[in-house]
């Protein structure tokens, strides 16, 4: 009985170990959220051929999108919903 209760010992001993590698944080929020605007601050939109850079800066979050679509079509954005897009020729931004 003694060896069965050691064994489960050693198993849960290692189950819990495995656990704390597994949903232990590599690097903070903080740096991860430092690095993505240090990317997104670098990161430039180029219109190729036939296209047009499209910006705009939300109004709730304050937040500054940049894409690219077509010439020919709209550039749509949902300010309530923090949503942007082409649009369409026929449908415009419907």
């Amino acid at each position: 009985m003694i060896r069965t209760i050691s064994r489960y010992g050693v198993l849960l001993a290692i189950a819990c170990a495995a656990a704390t590698f597994a949903f232990a944080p590599t690097t903070s929020f903080a740096q991860q959220t430092s690095a993505k605007k240090a990317a997104k601050k670098t990161a430039t939109v180029k219109a190729g051929k036939g296209q047009k850079v499209c910006r705009v800066k939300l109004k709730y979050t304050g937040e500054v999108r940049t894409w690219t679509c077509p010439k020919e079509v709209p550039c749509c954005v949902w300010h309530e919903i923090n949503y942007v897009k082409c649009g369409s020729t026929i449908t415009g931004c419907l």
